[in-house]
């Protein structure tokens, strides 16, 4: 390995990944994911992600939830950070990474735009994690029966959606297709 190769990744991206019928594909599924046609209103995997979370807390403070356990603000903050990583990591577009070779923005844009696409990472996976951390130290450890773990189920459920939408649409967003040039040297 010579010093012109500035791979990230020790193995090359395969060459199918460069072809415009699998970023086409890419970017359909993430419309199937992101506008999938569920409960007939229901239109996207990020919505439905919602639509579990609000299921839970109208449910929690409805006359059939005859328990003193609600959905309260501290179920809602893995959701806000999934969300809010969600915005951050489609903020950032993939020539962004690698734009240091040929910066017109300043120096060090690619490790700026790294170091962005982390934090957006990490929202998510914390979103994730922190639901499955309210389950269990919310729910599960206190013995409720299966109405009042649904509050718990639900949240993680809706996290799990939000990454899912999240990282395919991403992905599919940032597939080079036939047409773009690649300019490493």
């Amino acid at each position: 390995m010579d010093g012109s190769d500035n791979r990230l990744f020790r193995f090359s991206k395969p060459e199918w990944l460069n072809n415009s019928t699998v970023r086409n594909s890419g970017v359909y599924a993430a419309g199937a994911l992101v506008k999938f046609p569920i409960y007939h209103s229901m239109a996207s995997l990020f919505s439905l992600g919602f639509f579990f979370l609000i299921d839970a807390a109208a449910f929690s403070h409805s006359y059939r939830n005859d328990s003193d356990v609600h959905v309260k603000f501290v179920d809602w903050i893995p959701g806000i950070c999934s969300a809010l990583g969600m915005l951050v990591i489609n903020s950032i577009e993939k020539s962004r990474l690698q734009a240091d070779s040929f910066s017109y923005s300043g120096n060090g844009v690619a490790w700026k735009a790294r170091f962005v696409l982390f934090l957006g990472f990490a929202l998510l996976a914390g979103g994730l994690a922190g639901s499955v951390t309210v389950m269990v130290l919310k729910y599960l450890l206190k013995d409720y029966e299966l109405s009042i773990l649904y509050f718990g189920i639900a949240n993680v459920i809706s996290n799990g959606l939000i990454m899912l939408s999240s990282i395919v649409l991403w992905v599919s967003q940032n597939i080079e297709d036939d047409y773009t040039y690649n300019l490493a040297l």
